[in-house]
């Protein structure tokens, strides 16, 4: 248990590192603007267009870091900030979100699957915590519901790490378009490819927390057999 807590503390101040950088990046790029003062959403029309993809509306959603790009509607989904923006962190995360448009173009391998495992694991996701609970709670006479549990939560493990080459992947198309479309200098492209590694590590981190702690169930139910 304690190594346990001891790895769980290392990786959410790993979650808090990255993600405090992170905010602080986007704040200080979201105060260098982008050549021919383009907004997120200009930057987000124009790499679609500029990938023959016409098919795919550019809307603005509330929240903060709410960007998000959606196969079954075909819509990249921008922050207000990120969708009004002029800014290298507003070009950095529309060309982001494109990127995973143009994967959905083309049937990006990783992105499918990811999206065939969506249904499961919003499934696993609602109950796995429960499941999870009541097979500890009850691992000494049916500890064959802990195992349903591990399986619940091995799936969403899963998930996260199909995520990491499909978000590797689009960060990539986009800083590959961001410098060809001119829209970024020999100054403001390395702020766009870091902006967008810091966002990718938020992922890494996530993935590997989940496994960490799959580990850690997976430690329990053996022990209860012993």
């Amino acid at each position: 248990m304690i190594s346990y807590l001891l790895i769980f503390g290392v990786f959410m101040l790993l979650s808090w590192l990255v993600g405090a950088r992170l905010k602080s990046k986007f704040r200080e790029y979201s105060r260098i603007p982008v050549n021919y003062g383009l907004s997120g959403a200009d930057v987000a029309t124009k790499m679609l267009q500029d990938n023959g993809i016409y098919d795919v509306r550019v809307l603005s959603v509330p929240g903060e870091l709410s960007d998000h790009y959606n196969p079954q509607t075909k819509t990249v989904n921008l922050s207000h900030d990120v969708y009004h923006g002029r800014s290298v962190s507003s070009a950095a995360v529309a060309a982001h979100e494109c990127g995973h448009a143009v994967q959905h173009a083309e049937a990006y391998a990783w992105l499918r699957m990811r999206s065939q495992l969506v249904p499961v694991v919003s499934f696993a996701s609602k109950w796995v915590q429960w499941v999870l609970l009541a097979g500890i709670l009850l691992i000494t006479t049916f500890p064959q519901l802990l195992l349903a549990g591990i399986v619940l939560f091995a799936l969403t493990t899963l998930f996260s790490f199909i995520t990491l080459p499909v978000e590797i992947d689009a960060s990539r198309r986009a800083t590959r378009w961001l410098d060809g479309s001119g829209i970024t200098t020999v100054a403001t492209l390395p702020k766009a490819k870091e902006a967008l590694r810091l966002a990718a590590y938020t992922y890494v981190v996530a993935a590997l927390a989940s496994l960490a702690t799959l580990m850690y169930y997976i430690m329990i139910f053996l022990g209860a057999r012993d």
